[in-house]
């Protein structure tokens, strides 16, 4: 589905790397937990990390019930942003040096997730989408740890996407200059499971296959 851009998801510079469409949106979502949101906070702009996740055509992030950014956020305009970097990209001018990456913005209200089964279910959602089938074997929340956490979230109804690929863009008059230019391609590597002490146990599958930055399986 490629919805229509609105007037804060439309891009003004470099219309060729933006996208709309539902599925190149939820493919970075699903690829990069980490996700900054941006709200108002005693008048001035705050932007706050945190991990997102989406479930169907909303995405969600939780916190402490007493965190500023989650009780500031509740009910209020707020801004996601996601990115994920995939390379450096070195021209031969100053000026034509970029990177690779692939970002999306999500705009909206937040709405808070009330009630302890819609509150679980969320949180088990997240477990779901970064490590399948981890939550079935974990210690049950307790009450008060629901009462805790706060959970908001956003419908994908106003949400667009931006993509920079390729080579440096040089104009033909550079490309003589002697110079080396091209990619340095970014990856993430995840690195041995390392059990907590006390755990005698083997590393998990949801653990041991995990991938940062690769779409979930």
């Amino acid at each position: 589905m490629t919805a229509a851009p609105s007037p804060r998801t439309r891009a003004r510079r470099l219309h060729h790397k933006a996208a709309y469409d539902r599925a190149t949106i939820d493919a970075i979502l699903d690829a990069m937990p980490v996700a900054h949101v941006g709200y108002i906070l005693e008048g001035a702009p705050v932007v706050t990390p945190t991990l997102q996740w989406r479930t169907g055509d909303r995405i969600f992030w939780h916190g402490s019930s007493a965190s500023r950014m989650q009780k500031t956020a509740t009910g209020a305009p707020v801004c996601v942003t996601v990115t994920l970097t995939d390379a450096m990209v070195l021209a031969r001018s100053g000026l034509e040096h970029s990177v690779n990456y692939r970002s999306v913005m999500v705009f909206g209200t937040a709405v808070e997730v009330t009630g302890a089964a819609a509150k679980t279910a969320a949180l088990k959602a997240m477990m779901d989408r970064m490590f399948p089938g981890r939550w079935e074997s974990l210690r049950p929340m307790t009450a008060q740890e629901l009462k805790a956490t706060r959970i908001l979230s956003l419908p994908l109804t106003e949400a667009s996407a931006k993509i920079g690929a390729g080579m440096p863009t040089d104009p033909p008059e550079d490309l003589s200059w002697p110079v080396w230019a091209g990619v340095l391609p970014i990856r993430f590597a995840m690195g041995d499971p390392i059990s907590a002490p006390g755990v005698d146990l083997a590393v998990p599958p949801h653990a041991a296959a995990y991938r940062f930055g690769h779409p979930a399986q």
